[in-house]
């Protein structure tokens, strides 16, 4: 038999004509952009995954007229890595919603081209102020934690109680120069003393050793970790090693439960540092962290930015859901004022509200690390002192320089 070339584009035409015998669902699709293998893996990592992924199951998309598929991927920490990773979901692969995007050079990176886009940015690990501030985006919701409302719970509340001289060991990147940045302006604010800073390369350091010495050199009473994840817990560890904690108050800018319970109570005892989500917090916070711990990797318990990837994904849904799929799929500048219109509430981070340059609040509580004797289980490693109310706990409006802000 010989085929002519019509005949053969006529049935490659064919093939590629899928014949239904019922419509296909639309679909939403949001892609978890996170570390998966790095520092921060911890942190964010599959575990962060998995939390996005409760809140489809939390919210009930199984009962509706359309679906959502989770996708993730490892940034590797490095803005061109993420930056192509998300070009290739947005152009290509057809995600309309980028999930976490913990180390705030990739997160500012996403943050430009998701309003390229006009695709929905959903921020829960990347720490910059700057997110809500001069690089405010329409396609953005920041969620979870920045640097002003670490600085504002921690080191306003240590300014309080007598701690008013501070050295920092810093993270040389965007987030942990913001994060000293906004700290020191808090503490200087409150009447307190900044003594000195160093900063460290990141994410090549583990070796903190001379940056303790000269800390504890300083005389400054407490001594302002500008770092996260697996520099935090080794700094802390080095400390504790040094008897430094004879002599300075540590305060973890950025450290979450998990590190704590990875340092130890021995080392971490009172340690102070600041969440908007604990899962002790209340009797929801209980019962969705039972919901979702017998799904993640090793039995983790999730912190503060994986249950963040769980509240702003649930309220995207209920965005999504309120103003239909195919208007949602075809303006993310939409679904963000649609978001930012609807109180929030979910079982992590409780009510809340959006505000215009895309800060969400919720109320912030000041961390301690329990002693070994206090402890009732390996997960039971902190107790609250203190609660800033959402109102109060993160930067001014009128202070951020944000565009989208009519002063």
């Amino acid at each position: 038999m010989i085929l002519n070339r019509r005949a053969i584009l006529g049935a490659t035409a064919a093939a590629a004509i899928p014949r239904y015998g019922f419509a296909q669902k639309p679909t939403i699709r949001i892609g978890v952009l996170n570390d998966q293998s790095g520092p921060y893996r911890d942190d964010g990592g599959p575990t962060g995954v998995v939390c996005a992924k409760q809140a489809l199951e939390d919210f009930g998309i199984s009962g509706k007229d359309w679906n959502v598929e989770v996708i993730s991927a490892d940034h590797q920490n490095k803005p061109d890595v993420g930056v192509s990773i998300a070009r290739q979901w947005l152009d290509r692969d057809g995600v309309d919603a980028i999930v976490d995007v913990p180390t705030s050079s990739v997160g500012l990176a996403v943050n430009t081209i998701c309003r390229e886009k006009n695709k929905v940015y959903l921020n829960s690990g990347t720490g910059s102020s700057d997110l809500t501030g001069p690089q405010c985006s329409p396609n953005t919701i920041h969620w979870t934690y920045d640097t002003y409302m670490l600085g504002k719970s921690t080191g306003g509340n240590t300014v309080k109680e007598g701690g008013d001289s501070w050295f920092f060991i810093t993270a040389d990147y965007v987030f942990g120069q913001t994060l000293q940045r906004d700290t020191a302006g808090i503490i200087t604010k409150a009447g307190g003393k900044i003594l000195g800073s160093i900063a460290y390369p990141f994410p090549e350091t583990t070796d903190f050793s001379t940056h303790l010495v000269r800390a504890q050199a300083s005389g400054a009473k407490v001594l302002g970790l500008c770092m996260a994840g697996a520099d935090t817990e080794n700094c802390i560890k080095q400390a504790h090693e040094f008897g430094l904690t004879a002599t300075m108050k540590l305060a973890a800018l950025l450290i979450q439960v998990r590190g704590v319970r990875a340092l130890g109570l021995e080392a971490a005892a009172g340690l102070r540092w600041s969440e908007s989500y604990y899962w002790d917090l209340n009797d929801r916070t209980r019962a969705w962290n039972d919901r979702v711990k017998g799904k993640t990797p090793n039995g983790v318990w999730p912190n503060m930015t994986q249950a963040g990837d769980y509240g702003v994904t649930y309220h995207y849904l209920k965005a999504v859901a309120d103003m239909g799929v195919a208007a949602a799929k075809a303006d993310g500048r939409a679904v963000i004022e649609r978001m930012k219109a609807m109180p929030t509430d979910d079982d992590c981070f409780g009510p809340g509200k959006i505000r215009i340059d895309g800060r969400a609040l919720h109320p912030v509580y000041l961390l301690e690390a329990k002693k070994p004797s206090e402890s009732k289980h390996s997960w039971d490693v902190a107790k609250v002192i203190a609660t800033t109310p959402m109102d109060e706990a993160f930067r001014p409006l009128n202070e951020g320089n944000c565009p989208l802000v009519k002063v």
